[in-house]
């Protein structure tokens, strides 16, 4: 089953697909149709675009969650323009039998059609342009990231109840250096002192949120 509002390129998918000897039962152009013709046919396969009608927003991603939610037997490949990378994953991570790849990216038809047999065959495929824009976002969600590695070990430390003395007692450093480590780590994650708010406390919590 097809997937695409883009008449050309679903037309041509379909015609490449046909040539390596899949049967390809039906086409849609909206996530609506798609639903009603997986419901009508329960194909092996569903191949579908993420950004279709009727909102062309992530119509597409949202109806291959919904065939794989009703029918954990059909395999399903998105094939997308746009990274929608925590969407993509959460969707990917969900079980076998599902892909995701960049429309920009395939440009080996062979390699192509390895994908398509994989999805089919149980297993998952994910667009290495997807992993990278995945952990970028995360590095840039990362308030650690900027972190040194003494600074990491100190907040580590403070994590498991250590007050800067013990902290010096363990690294081994004068409880003056871990004070100074203990003011950049503040300042780097953006915790000014206020006298509603234990500094200490929300570094902490920083660090078991993101470590």
């Amino acid at each position: 089953m097809l997937a695409d509002d883009d008449v050309l390129l679903r037309a041509g998918l379909a015609s490449l697909l046909a040539s390596w000897g899949f049967d390809v039962a039906g086409q849609a152009e909206n996530a609506v149709d798609l639903l009603t013709l997986v419901r009508e046919h329960r194909p092996d396969l569903a191949i579908v675009d993420v950004r279709m009608p009727p909102n062309h927003s992530t119509d597409g991603l949202d109806a291959a969650t919904r065939i794989r939610d009703e029918f954990p037997d059909v395999a399903v490949l998105v094939l997308s323009a746009h990274v929608e990378a925590e969407q993509a994953m959460e969707f990917v991570a969900n079980g076998g039998g599902t892909g995701y790849l960049l429309k920009s990216r395939v440009v080996d038809i062979e390699a192509f059609i390895g994908s398509v047999r994989r999805v089919l065959g149980g297993g998952s495929v994910v667009d290495p342009g997807l992993v990278e824009e995945l952990l970028a976002m995360r590095r840039r969600q990362d308030p650690l990231v900027t972190l040194t590695a003494r600074e990491r070990e100190v907040l580590s430390l403070m994590a498991e109840g250590y007050s800067n003395g013990g902290i010096a007692s363990r690294i081994s450093v004068s409880e003056g250096t871990v004070e100074k480590h203990v003011r950049s780590i503040m300042m780097k994650l953006h915790l000014p002192e206020r006298e509603d708010d234990h500094r200490r406390v929300l570094a902490v919590l920083t660090f078991l949120e993101h470590r």
